[in-house]
């Protein structure tokens, strides 16, 4: 497998707690999985994917993990299109800036 180069922006997937470790009261589905963060910067290293890496974040943060993703995208969806939102924030800036 081929390194990914020192400086490539890239995803880590690190388990902050395992499921034995997450707090009392929580839904059972979900203590019954670890709690898990993905965080995206810029590998300090080379490194393989599925192999550990270390990046620095944007705000200059460290961060240890398993490398998942090369140069990865932002999948966020808020649903469908609703064009009375549309209309709410073209309202929203006539009654604050006048625009």
């Amino acid at each position: 497998m081929e390194a990914i180069k020192k400086g490539t922006w890239v995803s880590l997937k690190k388990t902050i707690l395992q499921a034995d470790e997450r707090a009392e009261g929580i839904p059972t589905d979900t203590s019954a999985v670890p709690l898990v963060m993905w965080v995206n910067g810029f590998l300090e290293n080379d490194a393989a994917l599925g192999g550990e890496a270390t990046i620095h974040t944007k705000m200059n943060r460290v961060e240890t993990g398993i490398l998942e993703e090369v140069n990865p995208t932002t999948s966020v969806n808020y649903g469908e299109f609703v064009p009375e939102i549309l209309q709410i924030g073209i309202q929203a800036r006539k009654i604050l800036y006048g625009l």
